[in-house]
């Protein structure tokens, strides 16, 4: 007999949007495969709808703030209902970009150096500072957020006017800016399930060139590297995903520039869209749809 699974999707973030096509997604598959499906959004009644259903297993498929960041994991523990992807602590580290950067220099793995904005203190002679540490242009982001929402390359001219705009975060990180080629690794639990390079008609892989057909951005795979470069990058992805504590599924994003692969972030709770990439890995290695949320299922119900 199939298990009942709880869909959790939607939520509070900016990515709420991305975060219901995730759900649509998997509940369609789940359903077309005689799974006993319901979706449900993480409000309020949040634990009575769970006390209600009984699921076997919660299919986690927010993104972003309170989805991935540790939050809602908190609670679902408390549920001692098994849930999809990464716990409470890697979830945490894997979201919080500074805290992420600094336990892959603690292992050596290489990230773009960085420093740390807070407003209201580190505004005076922003560009002094940046100078002192980074070179322009610079990235600019939030601390805690996927998506790539509100993530602006930023020059001498703009610097000023972006930090502005960010003026809903209290605290962004100003990254030195990798360019070179955009090469994605997913893992799957203990394995590397594959790679995936990004050719952006924009500037770069943002927002829009992640969920924007229009967009037009290119997939290639496999990705032409060789077998040493390929082993580096997905030896990278699995350490890193391993040093975090990380379960299940996770994408990690880098960038490969001058003969180096250089990891931005790693990804707890890849998309699970249409146009997401690790199932177009999975598919690619031979792993349909079906199967790879299957596998995230019964990786939940072990790890639990």
């Amino acid at each position: 007999m199939k298990k009942k699974i709880l869909v959790l999707c939607g939520g509070i973030s900016k990515e709420r949007l991305i975060s219901l096509e995730t759900g649509k997604e998997v509940a369609k598959k789940l359903k077309k495969n005689r799974y006993k499906v319901r979706t449900c959004e993480p409000n309020s009644n949040l634990l009575k709808k769970i006390k209600s259903y009984k699921p076997d297993i919660i299919f986690n498929a927010l993104h972003g703030q309170f989805g991935e960041d540790g939050y809602i994991q908190t609670i679902l523990e408390s549920q001692k209902i098994p849930y999809t992807h990464s716990g409470v602590i890697a979830s945490s580290i894997a979201m919080d970009k500074e805290v992420s950067k600094k336990i892959f220099i603690k292992h050596k793995i290489l990230t773009p150096k960085y420093i740390k904005f807070i407003y209201e203190k580190d505004e005076k002679n922003i560009i002094q500072k940046i100078e002192k540490k980074l070179k322009f242009p610079v990235i600019i982001k939030p601390l805690n957020e996927g998506s790539s929402v509100h993530v602006y390359i930023c020059n001498k001219k703009n610097i000023k006017k972006n930090l502005k705009i960010l003026s809903i975060y209290k605290e962004i990180l100003i990254e030195e800016f990798i360019p070179g080629r955009e090469i994605q690794v997913a893992i799957m639990g203990k394995k590397k399930l594959g790679t995936i390079e990004l050719k952006p008609k924009r500037k770069f892989y943002d927002y829009e060139a992640k969920y924007n057909p229009k967009a037009k951005t290119e997939h290639i795979i496999p990705v032409n590297l060789n077998k040493k470069d390929l082993k580096k990058i997905t030896d990278i992805a699995l350490k890193a995903h391993s040093k975090i504590g990380c379960r299940g599924v996770t994408r990690s994003d880098f960038k490969f520039y001058k003969g180096e692969f250089y990891l931005l972030e790693i990804n707890t709770q890849p998309g699970m869209t249409r146009l997401s990439l690790v199932p177009e890995i999975a598919e690619f290695a031979g792993i349909s749809f079906i199967k790879l949320i299957e596998w995230i299922l019964q990786d939940a119900s072990i790890n639990r």
